[in-house]
């Protein structure tokens, strides 16, 4: 296993990015998408709940497929590590826009009114009396769904992402030690795991710590 360490390093570099953008992207998406049912305009509800229901409702390797071989067909050319960010940051929008949505319905009507009382739009409630308590009683949640989300990224090695699980496979393929390959595999994502989860922790402790729970 010690020939093969910059693989390895290189397929963790790759997991890392992969997560990195499929958070940030996936979150910004579900927030978009929870204003979308929530507070957004009627003709935006149905096309959006569509989208969700379809991505919660759907095995996240058939999205992958279907971004990465089914988008040429429409003209849409991507590359692997394009193919697996985009289908990461969809799977992650749909479920987190539920997580959120939750939260936001569980925001005190009082909330709203004292919005209004003081004249601001309906958007600016939203961005500064509705959102961040919101995040702030859904965090915890929305923590384990962005690190279930990193972990299902073992899949986009079926694309060919140079990703953790396809050093493995390549590694194995190379000195057929399975057992060896597999065990320090799964010792890396559960490492990339704890990581993750603490470092969303502090981010929430960070970000939250005078928001409304």
């Amino acid at each position: 296993m010690l020939d093969y360490t910059p693989v390895l390093i290189k397929g963790i570099g790759v997991t890392v990015e992969l997560i990195a953008f499929g958070a940030v992207a996936g979150v910004a998406l579900g927030i978009g998408c929870a204003w979308a049912r929530t507070h957004g305009p009627r003709w935006l509800r149905v096309p959006v709940a569509a989208y969700v229901e379809a991505v919660r409702n759907t095995p996240f390797l058939i999205q992958l497929f279907f971004v990465f071989f089914g988008l040429p067909s429409l003209g849409i050319q991507l590359g692997e590590m394009q193919a697996a960010c985009l289908a990461m940051a969809l799977n992650l929008g749909a479920y987190s826009a539920e997580i959120i949505r939750a939260g936001i319905d569980a925001t005190p009507k009082g909330q709203y009114e004292a919005g209004a009382s003081l004249a601001m739009t309906r958007g600016q409630v939203f961005r500064h009396i509705v959102l961040k308590p919101a995040l702030a009683r859904i965090w915890p949640a929305l923590s384990s769904q962005i690190v279930i989300v990193m972990l299902g990224s073992a899949v986009c090695s079926q694309i060919a992402a140079e990703d953790l699980t396809f050093a493995a496979n390549f590694i194995q393929s190379r000195n057929f030690r399975a057992f060896e390959v597999y065990f320090v595999t799964t010792g890396i994502y559960l490492a990339l795991s704890v990581l993750l989860r603490q470092l969303l922790r502090m981010t929430g402790k960070r970000l939250f710590r005078k928001a409304v729970r």
